[in-house]
């Protein structure tokens, strides 16, 4: 039963290399014939492509470590281990996040994009959009939501 598992668990993490080597492969053949064709953006199509993969992957990674943690390696070094991995590739889930959506993962994509909607241009740093100093607000507590709001009462438009 036990190498039943730990191949059952090397199988799942091979998937997620291949998942990763055939989406950097499609990846680059699809970016070079885009450039060809001298499509709108290829870069940004090429950038998603190998986000969503990377973390598709790095969520596969995830379940192989989990299942071979607890049903092989159920001591307090290996749940340690299993914590660090998990910790490690939840901050890279998260950077991915932020890097192909533009807002954080817990942030709804509503108010992400509702507070770019206002500014009138979409926000290109990794964190988000650079906000005007707010001297009613000085260390940005306001969210989105009611930023907006305010926003768009002083503009004269509507949400």
């Amino acid at each position: 039963m036990r190498e039943w598992i730990e191949m059952a668990s090397e199988g799942i993490q091979a998937l997620a290399v291949v998942i990763i080597v055939v989406s950097i492969i499609f990846g680059f053949a699809r970016y070079v014939l885009q450039l060809a064709r001298r499509s709108a953006q290829p870069y940004s199509a090429y950038k998603r492509l190998l986000g969503r993969s990377l973390m598709l992957a790095l969520e596969i990674l995830v379940a192989a470590d989990v299942i071979r943690t607890v049903l092989l390696d159920l001591t307090a070094k290996g749940l340690e281990i299993l914590a660090a991995l998990v910790a490690v590739r939840t901050f890279l889930s998260w950077s991915l996040v932020v890097e192909l959506e533009g807002h954080w993962p817990w942030q709804s994509a509503c108010s992400a994009s509702g507070s770019e909607r206002s500014r009138g241009d979409r926000a290109g740093s990794v964190l988000g959009e650079v906000k005007e100093p707010d001297f009613e607000d000085p260390i940005g507590v306001v969210t989105g939501d009611s930023a907006d709001l305010s926003n768009a009462k002083a503009n004269g438009s509507e949400l």
